[in-house]
């Protein structure tokens, strides 16, 4: 995202160096979904289409249906035009799903997933997995997390310890090594599930 320049080697997007464009241009490459979400004085709509031009209501509701919020967002008095503050009353998980729709509707090719499920609960976990997963298909997708739940499909997981990376793998190579990150498997969960 060059919020830090590169120290040494290079960092390349479609065989262009990083360093060759302009931060603005970096940037509209990546949606975010981090841990912290947030809201913004306006209205749904507005929360949504954040700063994409030319979004059509049909392209903003499939990716609403898409992360399972446009139910929700039916409900409340004036739909897509309700008005929000960052302290409406969603829950956690609504606002993570907002947050999901918007990276779906600014339809970025690369994506980076900042433990965009560690402030919701078990249950919502889930609902906001399904919609990581849709958001993710067809696109280079960073994910860091804890909940190795989340993960557990990625192509390639770096395990990290005190700033290093110690082990790399699928999920099923990791597991085999017996390592790091089968320890902290078998630590989140059981044979019947999460702990």
């Amino acid at each position: 995202m060059r919020f830090y320049e590169v120290g040494s080697g290079s960092i390349s997007i479609g065989g262009i160096k990083t360093t060759d464009m302009t931060r603005e241009c970096v940037h509209s490459l990546f949606g975010m979904v981090l841990q912290d979400t947030w809201l913004f004085n306006g209205t749904v709509r507005d929360n949504l289409i954040f700063g994409k031009k030319d979004v059509s209501d049909e392209d903003m509701i499939k990716a609403c249906k898409a992360v399972g919020i446009h139910h929700y967002i039916m409900s409340l008095p004036n739909g897509y035009d309700t008005k929000l503050s960052d302290d409406s009353n969603m829950s956690v998980g609504q606002r993570q799903l907002m947050t999901i729709a918007r990276a779906m509707i600014n339809n970025a090719p690369l994506l980076i997933l900042d433990e965009a499920t560690s402030s919701v609960d078990t249950r919502t976990e889930q609902m906001v997995q399904d919609a990581m997963n849709k958001l993710t298909q067809g696109r280079t997708s960073f994910t860091i997390a804890h909940r190795l739940s989340t993960i557990r499909d990625a192509d390639i997981i770096l395990v990290m310890k005190d700033g290093d990376i110690v082990e790399t793998g699928n999920h099923r190579e990791l597991m085999e090594m017996n390592g790091i990150y089968a320890e902290l498997w078998n630590s989140q969960f059981t044979e019947g599930g999460q702990i």
